[in-house]
């Protein structure tokens, strides 16, 4: 493992022009710069390739033992120097969904997502509609896709948040097939003149650098620079991070694992309200009681910097009183946690027990409290 000295939470500065940090465990914004702005993707689209794959596979529309054709006119186009990074498929080879999605995570093959794009849905162009319409599905606000690879397209464009949501949604969504493809080291496919098997690297640049580190995608083009979209865990805290726009493999590999060992390194993330402690319990309008406890849900953290920092605060937040029925567990409120310099955190809050209706006679007499202040 690489170390590095750890800034304080609120002295981080990024050498990558776009960059966004989320502590998946929390849902804090841990760092954000350009995070909105639209940008190239390079092979960072192949993420959103992936997911829909994966998502075809858990409804059962796709088999990981499907086997698809390399087309000649694929083959043709997507082979040799200009075609970039390689599966080395060979034409009208029969290739599993299986061995494409490894030749797509761990190869980065440009080939691979064109032959499963074919496979899946005819032609690449019907492919990248489906790809635009899980973003839709997914909430991304700056994305559009129109192909399968991230090949270079002044029309196909990403944000730094965007593609951490693809991220956070393929880790949440497909567990078992981030778990099956994303981390694994290598992958062999192909041969060379002489008949040798070629075997290519993952070009994750924290794998292996990073305690828990198992995914994402590394792009490259000369419009979008270097970039990455990567995830590590460790003690049960899940970090995913974006950088794009760096000008070298070694900047890129550098600032990958900086951000990553600062996430980890300078923040904390501490449950708050155990064991159903009441924070302080809120007014109840039409309710058959007068006020409801607001707690946190089992498992609730905050990211917290390590560093005592001035100007903290933390404070509850709600539209009251809360209208009746309240169902035990129902979102009523939210931590807001502010430090200086960096993003607000929200957290939901819940109610710690259910509060009926009140019956005719309570709802007259609460509306009497409500209107003369009683």
């Amino acid at each position: 493992m690489l170390a590095f000295a750890v800034p304080a939470a609120a002295d981080y500065q990024s050498l990558a022009p776009f960059a966004y940090l989320k502590d998946m465990s929390t849902g804090a914004v841990l760092f954000s710069q350009a995070a909105d702005q639209q940008m190239p993707p390079a092979s960072m689209a192949k993420m959103m390739t992936t997911h829909v794959a994966f998502d075809l596979v858990k409804q059962g529309k796709l088999k990981l033992d499907q086997k698809f054709r390399v087309r000649a006119e694929t083959w043709e186009k997507w082979h040799g120097p200009k075609a970039g990074s390689t599966m080395f498929l060979s034409v009208d080879q029969e290739v599993s969904v299986e061995d494409l999605l490894h030749g797509i995570v761990t190869l980065s093959g440009n080939d691979a997502c064109v032959v499963l794009a074919e496979g899946i849905s005819g032609t690449e162009e019907a492919f990248a509609d489906l790809m635009n319409a899980e973003a839709k599905k997914l909430g991304l606000k700056g994305s559009h896709f129109t192909n399968s690879n991230g090949w270079p397209d002044d029309r196909q464009v990403v944000t730094p948040h965007d593609l951490a949501i693809i991220a956070e949604r393929t880790i949440k969504d497909y567990p078992d097939l981030y778990k099956k493809f994303y981390a694994v080291d290598s992958f062999t496919w192909g041969q060379t003149m002489g008949g040798a098997p070629i075997t290519q690297p993952n070009r994750n640049p924290i794998l292996g650098k990073v305690r828990g580190a198992d995914g994402l995608k590394t792009g490259h083009t000369e419009a979008a620079g270097f970039g990455f979209t990567g995830s590590a865990e460790q003690d049960g805290r899940r970090l995913v991070m974006v950088v794009s726009g760096l000008t070298s493999w070694d900047e890129r590999v550098k600032e990958s694992i900086r951000l990553m060992e600062w996430g980890f390194g300078a923040w904390d993330a501490k449950p708050i309200l155990a064991n159903g402690k009441v924070a302080l319990r809120a007014p109840v309008f039409l309710g058959d009681a007068p006020d409801v406890g607001i707690t946190a849900a089992p498992g609730t953290r905050v990211s917290t910097p390590k560093a005592i920092v001035s100007g903290l605060n933390a404070k509850i937040v709600y539209d009251g009183p809360i209208e009746a029925p309240i169902a035990k567990g129902q979102k009523i409120a939210e931590l807001v946690l502010t430090v200086p310099g960096l993003a607000e955190q929200r957290v939901p809050l819940v109610a710690a027990e259910a509060v009926e209706k009140a019956g005719p006679l309570g709802r007259i007499m609460a509306a009497f409290r409500h209107v003369f202040g009683g």
